[in-house]
């Protein structure tokens, strides 16, 4: 077992990955930007360094300088996390060249499959069905264009380097095609240093729906069931839950076993995550492999109980499997919502600025993965993504219930947050009754825009009078006055950005 993990990322993935690891006996190396000197990961850390200025091309994604730290460190392994570098390939090889385990996929295979077209053309020698497209990212206008006419508009131009809805373009007609390919083209090359994209059919009522897979070194491989992810935003995920509504325990077993063959194609070693389209008919269809772990990895532990970083550990240090297939169990139902520091009344503008209040729901089966505290600074550069919360419980009905009940007790002061448009989500009847599709924000955005008006205006009495009891404890503090001038002040502040936005 490895005595010393770097941790190659920051904010609430680091501080995740870290946990694991100390409760493994395991040291951790924390790297930071100048953004990100005191952050919550880098003071958890037994070790951190600094690797450089705050955008994170001059700093995460620099893999000299972290490769640097990981020999001054003598750091046996690298865990990746999630975003930054946990795909690069270039990365994982120099990793492996220098000595030092990368907890991740082999070079080849995050190659094979970070890849989408190479993805898809190695999908297409199995029996794992695909959706309509190239096989090669588009070079040529007018060839493209014959594809996309042959499979029928709508299609789908997708970044081929490069997930998380950058580089994607839904195009209704010829007219629209060499507009869009272009403005695709220009948002991947931005995104991922990587301009290349392809086509897809776009499928009618689609659902996102995404299976967990584990394999070692061992030839063993097993799935964890799936995550349903419809409930998007500009084709990104805002929340997830597992198990899925929509789909039965027939076309599970048949979706899980098409995962475990996929991974099997490219003698893939670690945790990844295999992304299926499911039509309206449940007819499923192979979209990608993200040869990492996965934002919303917490729904799969909360029903299993299973720590996939541990997991992770475990296979890069060599060792199987901690389970088999047949030993794999589903209890209850779990719901994942992401805290993104956006203001969804302004149509998710990013909000930057000092986390003046915080409140932090907690009880039973409800966790927070999260990397923000009281008097946090947050910048603009970096991902918004706070956190994520995650509530449990043994059905559907009582998850989506305990979810709601654990946001009304969430509070993030001083900026902007998705909170709110979350609970509108879990309030909505078509959520509740489950068979949603990626079309749900487009079709009801009225409806949710209207209900987070309305909680946002309950939420804001609720907060001030909640703040003005802590004042009032602060108070009756002997070294408090200091301390409740300030909150009183920062408050003061918050209502007045309320005010005029």
């Amino acid at each position: 077992m490895f005595n010393k993990i770097l941790v190659a990322n920051r904010g609430e993935i680091a501080l995740r990955v870290m946990r694991t690891c100390r409760e493994m006996g395991i040291k951790t190396v924390a790297v930071f930007s100048d953004a990100d000197r005191t952050a919550p990961h880098v003071l958890f850390a037994d070790e951190a360094y600094h690797i450089g200025a705050s955008p994170s091309s001059e700093s995460y994604l620099k893999y000299d300088k972290i490769l640097d730290v990981a020999q001054k460190s003598q750091s046996d392994a690298i865990h990746p996390g999630y975003g930054f570098l946990s795909e690069n390939t270039d990365f994982a090889k120099q990793v492996a060249e220098s000595g030092i385990t990368f907890i991740g996929p082999p070079a080849n295979a995050i190659k094979t499959m970070g890849d989408k077209t190479m993805a898809r053309q190695s999908m297409l020698q199995t029996n794992v069905p695909v959706v309509p497209g190239t096989e090669e990212p588009i070079d040529d206008i007018e060839q493209a264009l014959a594809v996309a006419q042959k499979i029928g508009f709508p299609v789908l131009i997708k970044a081929a380097g490069g997930g998380g809805g950058k580089g994607m373009r839904i195009v209704e007609n010829a007219t629209a095609f060499s507009d869009a390919v272009g403005m695709a083209q220009r948002e991947s090359q931005s995104a991922f240093g990587d301009g290349r994209v392809y086509i897809e059919k776009y499928l009618e009522e689609p659902h996102h729906i995404e299976f967990q897979i584990l394999a070692d070194q061992h030839g063993n491989t097993i799935h964890l069931n799936e995550r349903e992810c419809s409930i998007q935003r500009r084709y990104q995920k805002v929340i997830e839950e597992s198990p899925s509504p929509f789909i039965d325990s027939e076309l599970r077993q048949k979706m899980g076993q098409a995962a475990v063959e996929t991974a099997q194609s490219c003698d893939y070693e670690g945790a990844g995550t295999v992304e299926f389209l499911v039509d309206k008919n449940k007819n499923f269809y192979f979209l990608e492999m993200n040869t990492r772990l996965q934002v919303e990895h917490p729904v799969t532990e909360m029903i299993t109980g299973v720590d996939l970083v541990a997991e992770q550990i475990r296979i890069a240090a060599g060792l199987p499997l901690s389970l088999k297939q047949n030993e794999v169990s589903i209890s209850g139902h779990a719901i994942e919502c992401r805290i993104y520091a956006e203001d969804a009344a302004q149509d998710f503008a990013p909000s930057t600025g000092e986390i003046v209040m915080l409140q932090i729901p907690d009880g039973a089966g409800t966790r927070f993965d999260g990397a923000i505290r009281q008097g946090m600074e947050i910048t603009p550069y970096y991902d918004p993504m706070l956190g994520k919360l995650v509530c449990w419980a043994e059905n559907r009905e009582s998850a989506i219930n305990r979810s709601e009940r654990a946001l009304r007790e969430f509070y993030i002061g001083g900026i902007e947050t998705t909170i709110q448009f979350c609970r509108s989500v879990l309030k909505h009847p078509v959520f509740r009754e489950g068979p949603y599709d990626t079309h749900f924000y487009s079709q009801y955005k009225n409806d949710l825009h209207k209900e987070l008006a309305e909680s946002s205006d309950k939420t804001m009495l609720v907060a001030g009078g909640t703040l003005f009891q802590h004042i009032e404890q602060l108070k009756h503090n002997s070294q408090g006055d200091k301390s409740t001038k300030k909150v009183k002040s920062n408050w003061v502040t918050a209502q007045k950005e309320q005010t005029h936005r």
